[in-house]
This record gives C-alpha cells, structure tokens and sequence, in this order.
C-alpha cells in the first residue's frame, strides 16, 4: 500500500512538473554541497580549467523520474568544478519544435558549453550544429543525432546500447532455453538508444530461431513517459495471449500496467530492463504468487550525464578531457543469481535508482 501510494504521487508529481522542483532540490543535495566545498578547497577534478563559464543542458523529454535524477546528476557533477558559474536548464516536454527553440535559447542566453540530450535525434542536428557553429561547447549524448564530431558538435558522449540488448539476449536464453515471445518496449519512434538495443538482442536471440518478436518493431513506441507506457503495454496484453518475456530500457515504467496480468488470471512473465526501486520491490512483492516473474537489469546510468558534463567543462574551462567518451553498460540485478541479487529499499521512494552514484537518500530529497 506504501508503494502503491507513492507511484500515485510520482505520477502526480510528473504531471505537475517535477523537473523544476528536482533542479530546485539538487541545488541543496548534499552530494552537490561536498562536491562544491571540495572544489573550493582546491580540490577540483581534473577536467575542470580555470577559465570561468556557464553550463547549459537541453533534454528533449524531461518527465520522468529518470530524467529528474539523471538532471541532478548532471548538475551535482558541474558543481564539482568552481569554475563554472551558472547551469541553465530547459526541458523539450516530448515537442522536437520545444527541445530546438530550447537549444537556440541556451546560445541566446550566452551559455559557454552546451550538454544536450536529443530525444528527437537527427531532428535536433540542425540546432545542434548551430549552437556549435556559434561558438558554444557543443556536446549531445546517450541518443545519437547524427552529424560528424568535429563538424557538427564537438563530441558525442555515447554509450554501447547494443551491450545492453545483448546481455538482456544472453539472460532470456538463459531462462527460456526452448524459446517464447519477446516484447520490447523504447523511447521516441527511431531513437538510437532503441535501435541498438534491438540490434543487440536480435544478434543474441534470432540465430537460434526460437523466439519471436512480437508488437511494433523494432520496438513498441513509449517516448520514455510513463503514462503512455502503461497504455502501450496495456493494450499489448490484451492483444497477445502468450508473452514469455517482456524488455523494456526504462523499466520502472512497466508497473504501472503489469498489475493487468494478474487481473486476467495469468502470471507476470519475466522481465528484462533497466533497474529502479520500483521495479525491484514490485518484483519482491508479487514474485511469490507469479511463478513466470524472474528478474534482469542493468543499470539505468542516470551517471551517463556526469561523463558528458565532464566533457563539456574540460573543453569550456580549459580542463583535462577525459580519455573516453564512452560510458559503460553493466549488469545490475539478476533474480536467477545470487551474485547480483535484486535491491530493494521500500523504506525509500519507488522512484530512485539503485545503480547510480547519486545515493537513494539524496534522489529521495529531489521530490521534497
């Protein structure tokens, strides 16, 4: 009942706005306030230089809790550096015309470097190009936007999504050696991060030809947004009779609809996805009445901002640049292993992320 009424509470908190309350309570979180006094006891990270400047970050869509820990993450990480004077924050809100408009208001303000998260992908190049052209530090990352460092931004701080479907691939023929179906469930329609991941589990599962994929593909369209999640998998439920196993790259999103399995007298099936509390302590209270339900994760990497930060204050302040643009993929929990057990804190929130630096108390402090 606790749970249930806070993801009531995040759905209402999203609907009101809770990016700005987020950005608001980042700017006292503790992690921010030691990085700062830290920075200001000569104890700056290396890429951060001494020349002084203001940091921008555009996200494309910014409501979910996901983009709230993964915004406070970026914003902590630039405190580190006491060279950088002011962040600047602006939310597309799912409208590829909002998130452009956005990225030319960061250049209008007089932003020094730019971090952008482009939902829209190619559709954002152009602006991208633009603020790069202007002069601004330029850096997209997580979904690809297409262009040429260089030429068009300064780098892409990208990820190996392909990782991700892959390990999701390895886990399935793992528990379901004989086969079954598969439905998967990602952002935007045509984003990058979707599509390698499908690359990936497609790699893994398709040479065996046991496992089919069913829905939309190569993913089912929830543009990341929780509410239109539960409708996609809603109706996904009804339509198809026999799902062995559902993958999702924003997992806690699933919960709200997966409750319509049991409802229909069928066990939750296994579930491949990004890690949240939510979703683990949803797994640790109906795992027993589901026989089907077993558990994956990887992370979410909310931390995937602090690399692009980083980036993007080296080359504005003069700092070191880091060595790679690259984040890493990994494992997080595995129901099916006792070396990556499933984590579960029901004394904290439904929406903080386990595998993030940021610790589970200080994302709790962000819906305050």
């Amino acid at each position: 009942m606790i749970r249930s009424a806070r993801r009531a509470r995040l759905v209402a908190l999203l609907g009101a706005g809770a990016v700005g309350l987020a950005l608001a309570g980042c700017g006292g979180s503790g992690n921010a306030d030691t990085s700062t006094k830290a920075a200001a006891a000569g104890d700056a990270p290396s890429w951060c230089g001494s020349k002084k400047a203001v940091l921008g970050m555009t996200d494309g869509f910014g409501g979910n809790s996901w983009r709230l820990v993964t915004t406070a993450a970026a914003k902590a990480e630039a405190a580190k550096c006491p060279s950088i004077t002011g962040f600047e924050y602006a939310d597309g809100q799912g409208d590829t015309q909002k998130a452009i408009a956005d990225i030319q208001g960061m250049v209008a303000k007089g932003v020094n470097a730019l971090v952008v998260f482009p939902d829209a992908g190619e559709a954002v190049l152009p602006a991208i190009r633009s603020a790069y052209k202007a002069g601004v530090v330029t850096v997209p990352y997580r979904v690809d936007p297409g262009g040429k460092a260089g030429e068009d931004y300064d780098v892409f701080v990208d990820t190996n999504f392909a990782d991700a479907g892959k390990n999701w691939g390895d886990w399935i023929q793992k528990i379901l050696p004989d086969g079954g179906n598969v439905l998967f469930l990602s952002g935007p329609p045509g984003n990058s991060q979707g599509r390698k991941e499908a690359e990936g589990l497609h790699s893994v599962l398709d040479a065996t030809g046991k496992y089919k994929f069913i829905g939309e593909q190569p993913f089912e369209v929830t543009n990341w947004d929780p509410a239109e999640t539960q409708k996609v998998l809603t109706a996904a439920i009804s339509q198809n009779a026999d799902i062995d196993v559902i993958v999702s790259d924003f997992g806690p999103s699933l919960v709200g609809a997966l409750p319509v399995f049991e409802q229909s007298g069928r066990s939750i099936p296994a579930i491949a996805a990004s890690d949240g509390n939510v979703l683990s302590c949803f797994w640790q209270d109906h795992k027993a009445k589901n026989p089907d339900f077993k558990l994956f994760t990887v992370s979410t990497q909310n931390d995937h901002s602090r690399l692009a930060v980083q980036h993007a204050v080296a080359r504005a302040t003069g700092g070191e640049v880091p060595a790679s643009s690259t984040f890493p993929s990994v494992v997080f929990e595995d129901s099916t292993s006792k070396d990556k057990p499933v984590q579960c804190k029901p004394n904290l929130p439904d929406d903080v992320y386990l595998s993030a630096e940021m610790s589970g108390e200080e994302q709790a402090k962000l819906l305050k």
